[in-house]
């Protein structure tokens, strides 16, 4: 017997994962963790915008290895991060912080497993623009949201 029981590919996000889409987002912890064959920045991200979603935690990763450094480096131009420090090939942890900027979250399964993707960047003060061009979060069913 089939039953139809609305809510319940909603409910089923693990870890109360966000919706795919753009958020203005803070910095709230950023560590190096390393790895034998691939080294990353561990990233902890708190949602500022949209209000519905305020609060909200994002973690990820940023790979160090050479293939992957230039989203590292994106993701910290377009935060706003010390281009002098950048400059020269440093990254303090504690400056990171407190820094904000608008980023693309995806989510990808692979053998029935769900990965969340920081997937694009911009400056804080896009966020305007971006949001405007993206699908407003009162537009969206709200119990997705």
């Amino acid at each position: 017997m089939k039953r139809k029981i609305g809510g319940l590919a909603a409910s089923s996000r693990s870890d109360g994962q966000l919706p795919d889409g753009m958020y203005l987002v803070r910095i709230e912890r950023m560590a190096y963790r390393w790895e034998k064959h691939k080294p990353f920045y561990s990233v902890r991200l708190l949602v500022v915008e949209p209000k519905p979603l305020q609060g909200a935690d994002i973690a990820g990763r940023l790979y160090c290895t050479p293939k992957a450094l230039w989203k590292l480096s994106w993701f910290l131009r377009d935060f706003g991060y010390d281009q002098e420090l950048l400059g020269r090939d440093e990254i303090d942890d504690r400056a990171a912080v407190g820094l904000r900027g608008v980023i693309k979250v995806t989510h990808t399964t692979v053998n029935g497993r769900t990965y969340q993707n920081l997937e694009a960047f911009a400056p804080a003060g896009e966020w305007s623009e971006l949001a405007t061009d993206s699908l407003s979060f009162d537009e969206r069913d709200p119990e997705v949201a």
